[in-house]
């Protein structure tokens, strides 16, 4: 398997992406300019204190990482790009699904990106590379076969232009994954006001120019949506 360096690639950014369960105490609504009131801002600082909560053991419970996986029927070569991959929950897991592949880890917060290069080192995880993006751009280096984003989708502004761009960074036959939370009173997740349902993501991705190919509500708290390219 062709080994692959960790890029880091430095950048000042104030948007930022990665929650992964509950509710941090400072949120924001959007700024002018973001799509509705569902796009927040977040701050990172402490990548130790993060990767507590986003890897904690029980998440695995509700987010049900094995069968996310078996939905999205990767490939042992697949290329897959994690928008919003803060410290790695579903990338590291990516990277051992795909042993002759490669993913990218793509996050707008360096400390994040940062601790994600340390772990794919510590883990031996030459597969999986960490790259730091800009709020409008994943900066993927190469089109990928799937760009997979998960409790991400509604912290991105301006998401049909944005997914619109996102096509060029798909191979031929290469898809689209949102896992993100279900409106609702949830013991993990976002408050509702940061939510979007299914359908609303559906008609955005619509207008971006994607089809929907899968849908799965088996997850306790969200939803799976799966898009290819029109």
């Amino acid at each position: 398997m062709r080994n692959h360096s960790v890029w880091i690639l430095s950048l000042s950014l104030f948007l930022l992406w990665g929650c992964a369960g509950g509710q941090p105490e400072r949120e924001e609504q959007a700024e002018r300019g973001h799509d509705d009131g569902a796009t927040v801002h977040r701050r990172f600082d402490d990548a130790e204190v993060w990767a507590g909560r986003f890897e904690d053991p029980g998440r695995d419970a509700w987010q049900r990482p094995q069968r996310v996986l078996e939905l999205l029927r990767l490939k042992p070569d697949a290329r897959v790009a994690d928008v919003g991959a803060a410290t790695g929950y579903f990338p590291v897991r990516f990277a051992a699904a795909v042993p002759r592949g490669v993913v990218y880890g793509v996050d707008v917060e360096p400390t994040l990106v940062n601790y994600l290069s340390l772990r794919a080192h510590r883990e031996g995880l030459s597969n999986l590379i960490a790259l730091v993006c800009q709020p409008d751009d994943p900066c993927l280096p190469e089109p990928v076969d799937l760009v997979f984003v998960c409790d991400t989708y509604h912290h991105i502004g301006a998401r049909v232009d944005y997914f619109t761009r996102l096509k060029q960074s798909l191979r031929p036959g290469g898809r689209l994954a949102i896992v993100d939370f279900r409106p609702g009173d949830f013991p993990v997740g976002p408050k509702d006001p940061h939510k979007l349902p299914a359908e609303a993501v559906i008609a955005e991705l619509a207008k971006a120019g994607y089809a929907l190919t899968l849908r799965n509500d088996e997850l306790p708290y969200q939803y799976v949506l799966v898009f290819a390219p029109r």
